[in-house]
């Protein structure tokens, strides 16, 4: 089945970024994606291809957020504090072939708030 062009110009940014950004155990890859529905942030080791962190908005804490400015705020200072939490301070940014503005911005603005350098 052959994908819509929008959809394959969409991965062929999502796969020009990830050649360009890796993640360690030191500074792990912080990717966010956005569905119509929720919102999913992880925290990412490329070099042991291990997820060291993950949350979405599917969770009870999360129940009134949804995918928009307020709900990524408010999604990226819960997963800040508890990227945190683990000891990480320094990280890199996957914004999933998404330009940096709205909603990405707004989840990237909450984590530089909770003390994460990118």
């Amino acid at each position: 089945m052959k994908l819509s062009k929008k959809k394959e110009l969409a991965q062929k940014r999502r796969w020009r970024i990830r050649k360009k950004i890796n993640g360690t155990a030191a500074r792990p890859r912080v990717c966010v994606r956005f569905t119509n529905k929720n919102i999913h942030a992880q925290c990412v080791d490329d070099e042991n291809s291990h997820t060291l962190l993950g949350l979405a908005t599917t969770g009870k804490e999360f129940k009134e957020a949804l995918p928009n400015m307020a709900g990524a705020d408010k999604l990226g200072t819960a997963f800040g504090a508890k990227v945190k939490e683990t000891g990480i301070t320094s990280i890199v940014f996957d914004r999933s072939g998404r330009k940096y503005h709205g909603c990405v911005k707004a989840f990237a603005e909450a984590l530089r708030k909770e003390g994460l350098q990118f």
